[in-house]
């Protein structure tokens, strides 16, 4: 089969289309035929080993998954004896960067868990781009910012990936949602339902009175003290994503402001968890949600994905064609 193949970390350069071994599913396992992949921020993390201390958990010297690739959305083409919930024909999506990576292939074989049933409405293509960054949305909002209807809620960094779904589940929550965002994603950000958008190009963030119940921080370079200003009293900002000053201030002065103010700052990383995309189907197939994709390409063009990737303006996903 063909595969994305990674032996050193580095740029984009580094990834090499190559013949490898199809796998051969062992007894808990599903082998997926891959429709599609989509790219996230963990993948440039798997792909050039920083920050320094993510080698600990992908390998100090090199790469210890070769073949990249997390969202995946396929058909399942054999079970192993163990395997209850699927089928030879199911079409399936999952995150797998709990279980060795391997979404930039034809074909993974993954434990049952990793995977779940694909909404119907939804093509192999948006169905890849959703797991990662859908579920990271759900969890900054309902787990770490104890989201409630009515909350006004601010999304800082909305157009991406993980913003765009953000602002559909923040409405199906119920709250009043703010966008951020530059002034080419404006209407964007109306069409999926955000109530108020701010464009950082022709208005100062800082310089707004305005105050959130919630606030997450998906992008951008806003110090701390920004946020803090602008939650209101027991209000809470929920740092997801950013510059590396950003985190660690959030990482660093985010517990001293939670403990002696009464506005909190939590930092946050995605848990895999097969449950919350289960719960995010149920918000597709209700027409809640539905994902945002700026860029499709071929999986020879995964290089160029990745570029695009870094240079930080995608509106939306960037998914990858495995087999169209």
């Amino acid at each position: 089969m063909k595969a994305i193949v990674s032996k050193q970390y580095g740029s984009p350069d580094t990834l090499e289309l190559k013949k490898v071994e199809k796998p051969i599913p062992e007894n808990n396992q599903v082998l997926v035929k891959i429709h599609a992949a989509s790219v996230n921020y963990g993948n440039l993390v798997l792909l050039k080993g920083e920050p320094f201390l993510a080698r600990f958990a992908y390998g100090l010297f090199k790469p210890k998954y070769s073949i990249p690739g997390g969202d995946i959305a396929g058909t399942v083409e054999e079970v192993g004896k163990h395997v209850t919930q699927f089928q030879p024909g199911d079409e399936v999506y999952g995150d797998l960067s709990s279980f060795g990576w391997g979404g930039f292939a034809e074909y993974v074989a993954v434990p049952e868990p990793a995977l779940s049933a694909k909404p119907n409405s939804l093509s192999f293509e948006e169905a890849a781009a959703v797991p990662t960054a859908a579920v990271t949305a759900l969890q900054a909002l309902r787990d770490e910012g104890k989201i409630q209807s009515g909350n006004k809620v601010l999304i800082y960094g909305a157009s991406g990936g993980v913003g765009t779904f953000a602002v559909q589940i923040a409405k199906s929550f119920g709250a009043e949602v703010t966008a951020v965002c530059s002034t080419r994603n404006v209407e964007n950000m109306r069409i999926i339902g955000a109530d108020h958008v701010i464009d950082y190009k022709k208005e100062d963030f800082v310089k707004r009175t305005e105050q959130y119940d919630l606030i997450l921080g998906i992008n951008g370079q806003q110090p701390i003290s920004v946020y803090k200003r602008a939650l209101r009293s027991n209000g809470i900002f929920v740092h997801v994503g950013g510059s590396q000053k950003q985190m660690f201030q959030a990482m660093i002065q985010g517990p001293w402001i939670s403990m002696t103010g009464n506005r909190k700052i939590r930092t946050f990383l995605q848990k895999n968890n097969k449950k919350d995309l289960e719960f995010i189907k149920e918000l597709i197939e209700a027409g809640q949600v539905k994902p945002v994709i700026d860029r499709t390409y071929l999986l020879n063009e995964v290089q160029d994905a990745f570029k695009y990737l870094q240079e930080g303006h995608a509106k939306g996903k960037i998914v990858i064609t495995v087999v169209a």
